[in-house]
């Protein structure tokens, strides 16, 4: 029996572990073709020794789907240009991008530093654009060329973009970054066949494992409701040619858990009819705050 994404051509970037192996093993175990990108990085994006995306490829192998694994730098243009060659030239196409790649510096603001800000931002916000800008042309040229794709982007935003979190700025500003990203490419995106939808997952990850070490203790019932396992099935689907009429959304996924996030919406309004003078505002400010819902809280705040 075919499976969900049968014979689709999916990256994964970060697939070596945690969220983005689970990603790519569940798109395997649906049929698709998978190229397995991770750089081989530590938790803080420094050098290591490691391969895990040559395992994770061993490990689809070993169940009997395909995939092929890439090393490239996603946050680098020739990098991301170069892993979507690799679907294009090894599997004949591309259907799927999940950008899933990133790291955490963690800081609260008055300690972060320049280099923390900039290795931050480049992963996951560069990191998501540049595959994403290539992915984007190969499909636009096949639109052009008659064969409009059934193509999907999966993007990861988080919690923290949607809603800040205390001692993440750098991360928190890159995630709401990539909801961005998201909203504005599904617009732009879709007179060539391509969604674009994001998540914002919450799972035990080498990220989170010190931010939600009190929601690490796997239960008794038997469901480990923060497995990374738990995010994939909602990005296979997403993934599949069902999603067609879903784009331009951030979906956030916890355990057994899927919700849709509301996105920064107009509110009350007062309007005067000419310019208004500064000392008139503070009246008009109260008035509006009053009659608008309180924001979600940030989380980590007191």
């Amino acid at each position: 029996m075919n499976g969900l994404c049968q014979d689709r051509v999916v990256i994964v970037t970060g697939a070596g572990r945690g969220i983005g192996r689970a990603h790519a093993l569940a798109f395997a175990a649906e049929g698709a073709r998978v190229v397995v990108n991770d750089v081989g990085v530590a938790l803080d994006g420094s050098a290591t020794a490691d391969g895990p995306a040559a395992q994770v490829v061993a490990e689809i192998e070993a169940l009997g789907g395909k995939a092929v694994a890439s090393t490239d730098d996603v946050a680098d243009f020739a990098g991301a240009r170069n892993l979507v060659r690799t679907a294009a030239e090894h599997f004949g196409g591309l259907d799927v991008l999940v950008n899933n790649a990133g790291f955490v510096r963690d800081r609260m603001l008055v300690n972060l530093g320049e280099d923390e800000w900039d290795a931050v931002i480049r992963v996951h916000l560069k990191g998501h654009f540049a595959p994403l800008r290539h992915a984007a042309e190969y499909w636009r040229g096949e639109a052009k060329a008659g064969r409009t794709p059934a193509a999907r982007v999966i993007n990861t935003s988080s919690g923290a973009g949607l809603l800040g979190s205390v001692g993440q700025v750098n991360y928190s500003a890159a995630k709401a970054g990539i909801a961005g990203l998201t909203v504005v490419a599904a617009a732009e995106l879709g007179r060539y066949g391509v969604t674009v939808n994001a998540i914002a997952p919450s799972a035990r990850t080498r990220m989170t494992e010190d931010v939600f070490a009190e929601m690490m203790a796997r239960p008794d019932d038997g469901f480990d409701a923060m497995a990374p396992e738990n995010i994939s099935p909602l990005v296979v689907w997403l993934g599949s040619t069902e999603s067609a009429a879903v784009t331009g959304r951030v979906f956030e996924v916890e355990g057994g858990k899927v919700s849709l996030a509301q996105a920064w919406r107009h509110g009350p309004e007062t309007d005067k009819g000419s310019r208004w003078a500064p000392a008139e505002l503070g009246p008009v400010v109260t008035d509006l705050l009053e009659r608008a819902p309180e924001p979600e809280p940030v989380y980590g705040a007191s």
